[in-house]
């Protein structure tokens, strides 16, 4: 079951905030330890159908396993923290499109200048806490301060599931950088990237 650890700092006052538009609880980093869970990584910037195949997996995965399921995500996106990308939803909104994909629950962590400095052995010594039984990510899945982490380092201590990328029906990737792109040149498009399966 999910035990948490009370810490009385802005990530988790934010935390709060967020949880009180889910429909799912929400922690804040190191704030929760499970016996086992499936976790799903990524900033899901949008939550567009390539992010909701990622997350659709880990959900699959941990009701095989009987064990919650768990999104680790962003605020902001690490695109919008370094090179001022567009956010295309903002956190609560991007937590009850996570919420509305049967997540058990999420932990969002403040994307800032300390959060971005962190190393990636402290982003999986965190991860451990959490005791995955798998992990889902995109193929290009980066962590740890200056992107220092990758899937390969990543699967050197957990078990790790890359999601190849979704392409749309003219065989184009979906990401979360063509989407901001499509916003401001054709919103049609981009609603039909966002809509949910």
């Amino acid at each position: 079951m999910i035990a948490a650890v009370r810490q009385a700092d802005h990530a988790g006052n934010r935390a709060q905030a967020v949880r009180d538009t889910a429909r799912m609880p929400v922690f804040a980093p190191r704030q929760l330890c499970l016996g086992a869970s499936v976790i799903a990584i990524g900033a899901f910037d949008g939550v567009h159908r390539g992010h909701q195949k990622v997350i659709g997996s880990a959900v699959a995965s941990a009701r095989q396993r009987g064990c919650p399921s768990l999104v680790y995500t962003f605020d902001v996106p690490p695109k919008a923290f370094f090179s001022g990308a567009r956010v295309i939803t903002p956190v609560e909104e991007k937590i009850r499109k996570i919420a509305g994909l049967g997540v058990a629950c999420a932990v969002v962590a403040p994307f800032d200048r300390d959060y971005a400095a962190r190393t990636a052995e402290d982003f999986m010594a965190e991860l451990a806490l959490l005791n995955p039984q798998e992990i889902w990510v995109g193929a290009d899945f980066r962590f740890g301060a200056k992107s220092a982490g990758d899937v390969t380092l990543l699967a050197s201590r957990f078990v790790v599931k890359v999601v190849d990328p979704v392409c749309c029906g003219r065989g184009e990737v979906i990401s979360s950088s063509r989407i901001r792109r499509l916003l401001h040149d054709d919103p049609a498009a981009a609603r039909q990237l966002l809509a949910h399966n």
